[in-house]
């Protein structure tokens, strides 16, 4: 018999943004909050219930419900890909007009991943989920890897796109090795031009692309405080004439870790060091642009 909704992971999903545009025809001039259907089944098929995080500021916002609660109340959180991280995130100016990404959403995901954090939840991050991250704790990126990495192969192809792939390199002794006992070579989905340049402290980078060593796969290793890994491909694009890494194993440690932090929640810790900083820079920055 299937198991009863009370006995069932409640894990989070942060939204993607459509912000309004006048042009739509349709919800024309509206901001629209999403979730791209592979992922959240990828996480229903262990049998979790997901539930997006809507962004409770904007223009629109009425009540008192925050990012805080959605962490209280859920069991861990997924942040999933979409547009670039704003180079001003991590300190530096766009390249190019085109590498602007979203300030907004950055702002957005940060503040999930502040909350989540604070509550002691696990959080996983799949392609921008792990640049967000890493950014989050204090690392930095490539605005784009063909520019600033000499020798890079092609991350993203956008004819191909979940169809191309690269090889990976499995740390020796890394949290991913133990997930996948023997493998040390794997074939992975790439579709992002930006990428981990500095490693966030207190992460350990799991898998490099082979040849040309970009970081594949993050994992916090202090493991007194709450999980979190991720990922730059997209463990949920799975494609059966384009095999790739079995993703289940990624899975069901993320879920794990969530099972367990139901029971004994961790230590919790803001990446910012000023609890809830994120969410008032969301605040502030969603008044400003009204």
């Amino acid at each position: 018999m299937s198991a009863p909704a009370s006995h069932r992971l409640k894990i989070g999903l942060s939204a993607c943004f459509s912000h309004a545009d006048a042009t739509r025809p349709l919800f024309t001039g509206k901001t629209l909050q999403y979730v791209e259907q592979s992922i959240a089944h990828w996480i229903m098929s262990a049998g979790a219930m997901v539930v997006m995080v809507p962004c409770p500021t904007g223009e629109t916002a009425k009540g008192d419900v925050s990012l805080a609660h959605y962490a209280d109340w859920l069991d861990g959180v997924v942040m999933h890909g979409g547009a670039d991280v704003w180079p001003g995130s991590y300190g530096e100016e766009p390249l190019r007009p085109e590498w602007l990404g979203d300030r907004v959403r950055d702002l957005y995901d940060l503040a999930v991943v502040e909350a989540f954090s604070q509550a002691g939840k696990p959080i996983f991050g799949v392609c921008r989920g792990l640049q967000l991250i890493n950014v989050a704790f204090g690392g930095t990126l490539y605005q784009d890897i063909l520019t600033q990495v000499p020798g890079a192969q092609v991350h993203r192809n956008a004819h191909a796109y979940d169809r191309h792939q690269h090889d990976i390199e499995v740390v020796d002794g890394s949290h991913l090795a133990r997930l996948y006992p023997g493998v040390r070579t794997a074939r992975v989905n790439s579709i992002h031009h930006q990428a981990i340049k500095d490693v966030a402290p207190g992460f350990a980078v799991d898998a490099w692309s082979m040849p040309d060593g970009i970081a594949e796969a993050i994992y916090r290793q202090n493991r007194s405080k709450s999980y979190v890994a991720a990922t730059q491909w997209h463990p949920e694009f799975e494609i059966a004439e384009c095999p790739t890494l079995n993703s289940r194993p990624l899975l069901d440690d993320f879920l794990a870790a969530c099972a367990l932090a139901k029971q004994r929640p961790a230590r919790s810790h803001s990446p910012f060091q000023i609890r809830d900083r994120a969410a008032r820079l969301l605040r502030r920055a969603l008044l400003r642009i009204r």
